[in-house]
């Protein structure tokens, strides 16, 4: 569709004025669900965060998931991810695979068993470090590819994990939280589906996010690289990165020893933007990105081992958040490479529009002043079918400088 046609059609349909609960602003960009604007988020948090606590509790309370994660002076403590959950008897930790059961921690997930589903995903296919990893490229060739080039033929095994420790109000994967769908999958179901499917090439671990758990994702990782040592199998994740840092560590271990590429969703740079559209704080997720890139980088820099990408949520996630963001990831190295995604109404913000193709340029010329390695996901969604063709819309519009 053309974009000026796309572009109208959408505003007519489902562009609406919305209006701030707190400073009265009226904007395109302001969540129906959240009721508060970003400046009021960053400006007055304290008077906002009554707002948040609501879209959150409307988000998970139909599903028997506490609306922060619970605090008390329980004995029986998760230290899977950055929550932290300490759980009161009878109740759920924030991701909800966890219960205190008369004060011992239960779950019908562990180091031996996972609650997921997995797909074969042909490469090359549209996970954000495609444009620069082994499978879209052949990049680590022989080593680390089948082929000097896209991997074709191959497939990526896909792991959709039940269960996150964040709780995005633009989910993409929201089916994650009805745990009941999932199906409970041991360390042996996983080896064995590469005995039957010999042309897959990675794994990616996503959902939900691998988090919550990553004892199984470690422990499935080393047991597929065991046995099968005579072919090429890398082991990648998709996550927000507020993990264990000990049990990221080892994650990231398996991930350079295999070729495979860590996948982090920076979703803000702001603590209270992220308290806002996903729940929790995020600050962990910037200190694990920060102890892979210090611990294992330099020892494979032909493949970056890391990544980041942010969806740009309109009205919240802005030039001045990604600005933040890739000056963050800068300071540790310009070359990292960085993926901004144009975001799709989803879940409990499909009131909010498609990122304006204005924000989207702004972000990526912001982005481009920090890190030589930037890349525009999600294009179609603004008229484009392709990278390259965005690039041409930029260099032709004399505005863009």
């Amino acid at each position: 569709m053309n974009f000026e046609v796309y572009k109208s059609v959408y505003s007519v349909s489902v562009m609406r004025v919305k209006t701030c609960a707190l400073c009265g602003k009226e904007s395109l960009f302001v969540s129906r669900t959240l009721s508060v604007c970003r400046d009021c988020i960053l400006s007055d948090f304290k008077n906002a965060y009554s707002y948040i606590l609501d879209a959150h509790k409307q988000a998970r309370s139909p599903l028997g998931l506490p609306t922060v994660p619970p605090r008390s002076d329980s004995k029986v403590k998760c230290n899977l991810c950055a929550n932290q959950c300490s759980i009161p008897i009878g109740q759920k930790s924030y991701c909800g695979l966890y219960e205190n059961h008369d004060n011992m921690l239960k779950s019908i997930v562990n180091s031996r068993k996972a609650l997921m589903y997995w797909y074969l995903d042909p490469h090359v296919t549209n996970c954000t470090a495609a444009w620069f990893c082994p499978a879209g490229t052949g990049i680590g060739y022989p080593k680390f590819a089948y082929k000097d080039g896209p991997e074709i033929g191959y497939y990526n095994l896909a792991v959709f994990f039940y269960g996150c420790n964040f709780d995005c109000l633009f989910c993409q994967n929201s089916s994650h939280k009805f745990l009941s769908e999932g199906r409970v999958v041991t360390i042996n179901d996983f080896v064995d589906i590469f005995r039957d499917y010999k042309n897959i090439s990675c794994i990616c671990y996503f959902g939900g996010s691998p988090e919550p758990q990553l004892p199984f994702t470690i422990n499935a990782s080393k047991a597929v690289l065991e046995t099968y040592s005579d072919r090429i199998v890398r082991i990648c994740a998709e996550w927000n990165g507020c993990g264990n840092s000990s049990l990221v560590k080892k994650l990231g271990e398996l991930a350079l020893e295999s070729g495979g590429v860590l996948k982090f969703d920076l979703k803000t740079y702001s603590e209270n933007l992220s308290i806002a559209l996903s729940g929790v704080s995020n600050r962990q997720a910037y200190k694990n990105f920060e102890m892979l890139y210090n611990e294992f980088y330099n020892e494979r820099p032909e493949i970056p081992l890391i990544t980041a990408s942010t969806l740009l949520v309109p009205g919240y996630v802005t030039p001045d958040e990604v600005e933040q963001i890739t000056s963050f990831i800068a300071s540790l190295n310009p070359e990292i490479p960085y993926t901004l995604l144009i975001f799709h109404p989803d879940y409990l913000m499909t009131d909010l529009p498609v990122t304006p193709y204005e924000d989207v340029v702004e972000s990526f010329l912001v982005a481009k002043k920090y890190l030589k390695n930037v890349y525009v996901g999600n294009l179609h969604l603004i008229g484009f079918l392709s990278f390259k063709s965005f690039l041409r819309s930029i260099r032709n519009n004399p505005n863009n400088e």
